[in-house]
């Protein structure tokens, strides 16, 4: 148009090196893995890092994995679907009924209410572990399953999440609208509430997801029964078993167990990414 002049942004030499080198940063440890699980035992510790070296060892990585130790890699895993499933899973319906009553409803109380939830964001999770193992210990619970999925159910920052979400995903026209055609709260709930937060539960529940998966710290003292160990605990026994004095070093099993344990997550991102970027961005524009 006449009379005016298109300003391209202008480009921060400083700021592009450092998102490069952030990308590089982020990206190595992956190329290693990558390259790594292809190598054998010695390959692994007498090659570089950072290409291929030796026989193509990928499958037979792949095979020691799953039948080392009497194939206890597969129970952990499924141990970590379990707790997956169900913390996660349970912690996102959890968050999303809990944020969509406080956003949807007044009642007393409501600000204190929020109030604790920013309070119980701030505190991170280790610091509650020790605490959680006394009480757990007291009822009888450590070394169960439930020691883990009872803990996840919790998630403040799930909740707040939910709250902002429904705030503005859940007009109020449309719940009066319901109740004026006779339809209850619960039902309101399941058949209209939900599918205009699908976003915002995607969001949390991929946040729930990760959190549960590579959860390590508070199994690290709840457990003691390598079969009920997740994945994150059960690999790090085998690197703390392949680290003694006398003992058979199974480092090239130990990578390989890690970039399967990757792998789940990764398909996840990549399935719900179109629902998680919404959700992050939903009640960013008014209209």
């Amino acid at each position: 148009m006449a009379g005016y002049s298109y300003l391209r942004p202008r480009k921060s030499v400083t700021l592009t090196a450092l998102l490069g080198f952030l990308v590089v940063y982020s990206l190595l440890p992956l190329a290693w893995m990558f390259f790594s699980i292809t190598k054998t035992q010695s390959e692994l510790l007498s090659s570089f890092g950072l290409w291929f070296s030796g026989p193509f060892a990928l499958v037979d990585n792949l095979q020691q994995v799953i039948t080392h130790d009497d194939g206890i890699f597969v129970r952990w895993f499924l141990n970590t679907i379990v707790y997956v499933v169900v913390g996660a899973g349970g912690a996102t319906l959890l968050a999303t009924a809990a944020g969509y009553g406080l956003a949807k409803y007044r009642f007393r109380g409501r600000g204190a209410v929020f109030a604790t939830i920013l309070g119980a964001i701030a505190v991170p999770g280790t610091a509650l572990a020790v605490p959680t193992f006394l009480l757990f210990s007291q009822v009888g619970l450590t070394n169960t399953m439930w020691a883990i999925i009872l803990p996840s159910l919790v998630s403040p920052f799930g909740l707040y999440l939910m709250w902002v979400f429904s705030a503005e995903a859940v007009p109020t026209e449309i719940l009066e609208a319901a109740r004026v055609d006779g339809s209850g709260e619960w039902r309101t709930f399941f058949t209209i509430s939900l599918r205009l937060l699908a976003p915002g539960i995607v969001t949390v529940a991929l946040f729930a997801i990760v959190a549960t998966w590579n959860n390590y710290f508070l199994p690290l003292i709840m457990l003691n029964d390598p079969d009920l160990y997740p994945l994150t605990l059960g690999l790090y026994q085998w690197l703390a078993d392949a680290s003694g004095i006398g003992a058979q070093p199974v480092f090239n099993l130990v990578i390989t167990g890690s970039f399967l344990t990757i792998v789940p997550i990764v398909i996840a991102f990549l399935l719900l990414q179109r629902y998680w970027q919404s959700g992050l961005s939903a009640g960013g524009v008014k209209a």
